[in-house]
């Protein structure tokens, strides 16, 4: 860090609570431009403005409670470096992420969207073959040997905020909740998941917008997944067809 400190201006939406009229607070920053986006935000709350409340905990793109909408854009402010998204004596704008109700300034309640993943059975460590991983990632395995891993979706809602479909029903399962029940049925087929997913507030409210696989951190490409999921329901519809069709056929 042998660059001198840039002089930035940060733009913070500021709410406090549902009733509580949204407006933007600035604070002038001092800060290294290798520094990151929640780095700031730290800085403000640390010798600026202490009833600043935001989400933080891992700083390595892990745990996803940093998610917020940064010049506009969904990020993670743990790993997005200042000067990808500012210039020295420029504004940075942060806002908290769309399509989830705001508690207090950039902390909104994902409870939703952790019911709508909760429901569709998704679970954070699963056996590799579930995480549709290859096998030649990992050389030294033997056939049977019960790999486990943490699957690539942190549930950070940043799909969800970028999502135009989230805008119109608040009872869409969403990108985050779709991409898990693509991954249950490609696993484990069952009633249950294709039910949730052949619904007017699942797969059929999709637009096919790709926000979501836009600014995923953690390469889940729901957009994708979701697509996905709509051929196996089709098919599905088409099999459960056939199958009364010939139970109606025999003698």
């Amino acid at each position: 860090m042998n660059q001198p400190l840039w002089k930035i201006t940060v733009n913070v939406l500021r709410q406090k609570g549902p009733t509580d009229k949204p407006h933007f607070q600035s604070f002038p920053l001092e800060i290294h431009p290798d520094e990151y986006v929640l780095d700031a935000i730290e800085k403000i709350w640390a010798f600026q403005d202490r009833s600043l409340t935001f989400r933080h905990a891992c700083h390595h793109a892990t745990c996803g409670a940093c998610g917020m909408r940064v010049n506009g854009k969904e990020k993670l402010t743990c790993i997005t470096s200042l000067h990808t998204v500012v210039k020295n004596n420029g504004v940075l704008k942060i806002e908290p992420l769309r399509n989830f109700p705001v508690l207090s300034d950039l902390v909104v309640d994902m409870g939703h969207l952790y019911r709508q993943t909760e429901e569709a059975d998704f679970q954070q460590v699963v056996p590799l073959e579930a995480a549709q991983l290859p096998y030649e990632i990992t050389p030294n395995r033997t056939p049977n040997e019960p790999y486990e891993r943490l699957v690539d979706c942190i549930e950070c809602g940043l799909c969800v905020s970028a999502c135009p479909a989230a805008f119109t029903s608040t009872d869409y399962r969403g990108p985050a909740a779709l991409a898990a029940i693509q991954q249950g049925i490609a696993f484990a087929p069952n009633e249950v998941l294709f039910d949730l997913a052949d619904h007017e507030n699942g797969v059929w409210r999709c637009h096919s917008a790709f926000e979501c696989t836009e600014v995923c951190p953690s390469n889940v490409d729901p957009g994708w997944r979701i697509m996905n999921l709509r051929r196996r329901v089709i098919h599905h519809r088409i099999s459960r067809v056939f199958k009364k069709s010939q139970k109606v056929s025999r003698p």
